[in-house]
């Protein structure tokens, strides 16, 4: 299992837009193939700042997304908005309780 955290800060102006965008195809990136769960989180303490949590069932399966159309239509979308440089890592779980 791969979990891929990708952290994204916007400018203030956009943060509405994205969680807008982000209600409307939430569950089209749930529901792509290898993906068994997704959580966006936001910051408490910087309202521009989120974090994308996605479950993979494996590498291959989150490439194939990252190289869909989908996700480079999204990707497009929402690229305008940001105030830095998205950062993202790919990880595993070593240790669950």
């Amino acid at each position: 299992m791969i979990v891929r955290i990708v952290k994204m800060t916007f400018k203030p102006e956009f943060i509405s837009e994205f969680v807008e965008v982000e209600s409307k195809i939430h569950h089209k990136i749930r529901n792509f193939k290898g993906c068994t769960n997704l959580y966006i989180l936001n910051d408490i303490n910087n309202p521009g700042i989120f974090f994308s949590y996605s479950y993979w069932n494996s590498e291959l399966e989150l490439n194939n997304y990252r190289k869909s159309i989908f996700f480079r239509n999204t990707w497009e979308t929402v690229k305008k908005m940001f105030a830095e440089k998205p950062e993202a890592w790919s990880t595993k779980i070593i240790l669950k309780s």
